[in-house]
């Protein structure tokens, strides 16, 4: 954070709000910096200014709710919320995105929460640089922006001056990452503590189920991608696909690839493993039965990918999760 070694006047957070925003963010962020503001004035350190910013009437940005007035010079970082009903049109965020860029520019540190990370985009201050978002717009975000480098699979991305988190409730994730920057690890650790929040070691793949692509105009293809679907893909060869579909094997990976986004083996090992992680949360099978029951008689090769997908384990997957 560019300022944050400057303890000549409190340094400030703002929370930017825009139509739609995720109200629980806004408030759960709020009472978050707060607490860890609280901790670190207990432990003889500084406070965090905290402030709400929206269009006045007059249609130009302000604060709305200000813990510490004082002088106007803008926040030091500037959070912007996920929205329920998916990101923002690009026309109707141009007068937010304006803004965020006047602050980057004077300096101010920005964080953005699941769909927020779109405006953050529509800025061109992501242009070349990793970011993540909610992984059911992985997609429409890449579309929109192919110039950034988007990894949907993980929480939160910490690039310096900008720091980007996943999914719905991973503003908590980007919380806690923003209380080190700005308090370091003793208040960390006690906020932590205090709301209860464990953020190690999780990321959006650890949650996220394989949604096949299905929106695309190859009707051959869908129809492969709906047998698939109903055989589990298990036991299923690259040959065996191009013959459903009909096709020469070099067409059909062609046009698979082309309408899927991916390769014909690496889509089945995705459908195989949902069916695994599908049994390891609601059934007691050994690992070993899961890997045969959907396709992997070796179930050494079934642990490796299963964790190379997912990130996890099956045993600490089925430890997390099952129900």
């Amino acid at each position: 954070m560019r300022r944050a070694a400057s303890r000549s006047r409190k340094l400030e957070a703002g929370l930017l709000l825009y139509p739609g925003c995720q109200a629980a963010m806004v408030h759960g962020m709020t009472d978050l910096l707060q607490i860890a503001s609280d901790i670190s004035v207990s432990l003889g350190g500084e406070s965090l200014r905290i402030s709400h910013w929206s269009l006045d009437a007059s249609g130009a940005m302000a604060r709305c709710h200000d813990t510490q007035p004082s002088d106007d010079r803008g926040p030091d970082i500037v959070i912007v919320p996920g929205r329920l009903a998916g990101p923002l049109k690009s026309d109707d965020a141009v007068p937010f995105v304006k803004w965020l860029v006047k602050q980057h520019a004077k300096g101010a540190m920005l964080a953005a929460s699941c769909g927020g990370t779109f405006l953050l985009a529509e800025s061109g201050l992501l242009s070349g640089r990793p970011v993540t978002t909610h992984w059911l717009y992985a997609d429409i975000f890449r579309k929109r922006f192919p110039d950034i480098r988007l990894d949907a699979d993980k929480i939160v991305i910490d690039d310096g001056e900008i720091i980007t988190a996943g999914g719905l409730m991973a503003w908590t994730d980007l919380g806690i990452r923003l209380i080190d920057r700005i308090f370091g690890p003793t208040v960390t650790m006690k906020t932590s503590q205090y709301f209860l929040i464990d953020t190690a070691g999780r990321e959006q793949r650890h949650y996220r189920g394989f949604t096949p692509r299905l929106t695309h105009s190859d009707e051959v293809i869908v129809k492969v991608q709906r047998w698939l679907q109903r055989s589990n893909a298990r036991a299923v060869t690259v040959a065996d696909m191009a013959k459903h579909a009909r096709l020469e094997e070099r067409t059909f990976l062609r046009r698979f690839k082309a309408a899927t986004g991916m390769k014909p083996i690496e889509y089945a090992q995705h459908l195989r493993m949902d069916k695994a992680r599908e049994l390891l949360q609601f059934t007691k099978r050994p690992v070993d039965q899961v890997a045969w029951t959907v396709g992997y008689e070796d179930a050494a090769a079934f642990r490796r990918l299963f964790q190379r997908l997912i990130g996890l384990s099956p045993g600490d997957y089925r430890r997390r999760f099952a129900c």
